[in-house]
């Protein structure tokens, strides 16, 4: 296979999510995750994937068993192994045989490119390591199989020994390898290292290269994006989604498909479908139980999110002005944060989002805005509270309804031999009824959400679509000691809808009251077709 059999403007993804991925210290993916994973990369139209090694646990051989009676439409499925065992022939060889077995139609072997780790790791001579890789290509590619040879540790060796790196490269193409990659095994390259390393390597290789670049100097994207850039023989790049991946991670597959796409201008997915990235990076951050990082570039939640007030002024003139490309283009939205840093120009668009218009109400953008400041000088934050922002705003302009009035709260733990119980009560006026009620709960909060809904489910039935997803507390003055003041905040959903809602206090307890009370408001003011209401 030869660089003048691809579209030069083709550039193969070979996603190793599933097993360089899954070396990720708190990740691992049972076979059905594996099984969901794929499904979601062929949709999109990843080119490879490398979904494991057959021979390395039960769980691999089980996935590798399903696979076989699997159709899938864009993507090939790899399978990864070593070469052959020093000093064993390639047709004897147990790890070759079991990727061959294993129903893959592609294979993945790696072999050594440093000299540090042929003497020094595999423990046998330079020249038996060339045997090795030459003998375990040429064995694969007449059993039928196309052969990606994975050159590992190859920058690492290239500095150490440059012409014995070359010839680990050299004896693959010559054992007919279809892509050969350059793997910076250990991240240490700097992208102008890896442009020069590939300078020579491309004038003394003519199989189509791949790169594998670990981001352990935070260079692996920069590195992908350079050789696919500044080399034509640069067909295939490898990486992770999310870049997960052994120690600091793999190259973020997230980062290099868009800069590929829309930067560079050449293609890796199928068209129209670099729009479905965002989602497939929060599926699989889902899928791996891991937090999606906020500020990841091109899928992050804050990637296309504007808080300042000027950018925002800026933003709502010219969107290019503030943004390198449009987030819908990979899947994204763009978002307005309100703060102490907003302008009124940013409480005139965030407003807008939720049906009010406060273009020619200037007088209540500047109280709300004073007000927000106020907040934000108290220890507020409203970039994940978006229902009490909206609450504060509909509450300025006269529109905020008020479904309940607290008269007061009590909440009281006990300990007993069985555990600790909370116990809230709550006093309130609804429609003018005095209503009190009791009830337990796991803690503080759980017990007054208990108690309120209790209160109020005679008069809003519909409230019981309310749930609360999430809870979290940050001490704003830990020098304080136990009189700090506190943050809550909590995210809720109806099933349609999510939103935060938050509380400041150096009492926990009525911090948490204020975003619960907050959170069931704005979700009473939401929930449609709510005839009580």
């Amino acid at each position: 296979m030869k660089i003048k059999e691809f579209n030069k403007d083709k550039i193969f993804i070979f996603d190793t999510t599933l097993r360089d991925g899954a070396q990720s210290a708190n990740i691992s993916f049972s076979v059905q995750d594996k099984l969901m994973l794929i499904e979601k990369f062929d949709e999109i139209g990843i080119d490879y994937i490398e979904v494991g090694f057959p021979a390395s646990n039960p769980k691999d051989e089980e996935l590798f068993r399903v696979l076989k009676n699997k159709k899938l439409k864009n993507s090939k499925i790899v399978a990864f192994g070593r070469t052959k065992y020093k000093n064993t022939k390639a047709n004897q060889d147990q790890n070759l045989k079991t990727l061959i077995a294993s129903g893959a139609t592609v294979i993945c072997i790696f072999g050594k490119s440093s000299p540090l780790h042929v003497t020094q790791v595999i423990e046998t001579t330079l020249e038996n390591n060339i045997e090795m890789i030459f003998d375990s290509i040429a064995f694969l590619k007449n059993s039928g199989f196309e052969v990606i040879f994975d050159a590992e540790h190859f920058f690492d060796g290239y500095k150490l020994d440059q012409a014995y790196a070359l010839k680990t490269l050299k004896s693959a193409e010559d054992a007919g390898a279809d892509f050969i990659v350059l793997c910076d095994t250990n991240g240490g390259c700097l992208p102008g290292e890896t442009e020069e390393i590939l300078k020579v390597v491309s004038k003394n290789i003519y199989t189509p290269l791949g790169i594998h670049c670990h981001n352990d100097s935070g260079c692996a994207v920069a590195n992908s994006i350079i050789a696919v850039d500044k080399f034509e023989n640069v067909k295939m790049v490898q990486g992770t989604i999310n870049g997960y991946g052994e120690r600091c991670g793999n190259a973020d597959l997230c980062q290099v498909i868009p800069n590929i796409e829309i930067k560079l201008g050449k293609k890796c997915l199928p068209k129209s479908n670099l729009k479905h990235l965002t989602s497939l990076s929060r599926y699989v951050s889902e899928i791996a139980n891991q937090a999606s990082p906020n500020n990841q570039p091109f899928v992050g939640r804050n990637a296309f999110t504007h808080k300042a007030g000027m950018h925002v002024h800026g933003v709502s003139k010219l969107t290019e002005a503030f943004e390198h490309i449009k987030p819908e283009l990979v899947g994204n939205t763009r978002d307005i944060l309100i703060s102490e840093l907003s302008g009124k120009k940013s409480i005139i668009l965030k407003a807008k989002e939720f049906g009010v218009n406060l273009e020619n109400d200037l007088a209540s953008v500047s109280k709300i805005l004073n007000i927000i400041q106020d907040l934000e000088h108290k220890g507020y934050q409203f970039e994940a509270a978006d229902g009490t922002f909206e609450l504060i705003v509909k509450d300025t302009i006269g529109v905020k309804q008020n479904y309940f009035t607290l008269e007061s709260f009590r909440v009281l733990n006990e300990k007993t031999s069985s555990g600790m119980i909370s116990e809230a009560t709550v006093k309130i006026y609804v429609k003018n009824n005095r209503i009190i009620e009791t009830a337990e709960g796991d803690g503080p909060v759980h017990a007054l959400d208990c108690a309120i809904r209790k209160a109020l489910k005679n008069f809003y039935p519909d409230l019981e679509k309310i749930k609360l997803t999430d809870f979290k507390v940050r001490v704003l003055d830990e020098k304080q000691g136990t009189a700090a003041i506190v943050r809550v905040l909590i995210e809720s959903t109806d099933g349609e809808k999510n939103w935060g809602t938050i509380g400041v206090s150096e009492n926990i307890i009525e911090a948490s009251w204020q975003a619960l009370q907050d959170s069931i408001i704005y979700g009473l003011m939401h929930i449609k077709n709510n005839k009580n209401i």
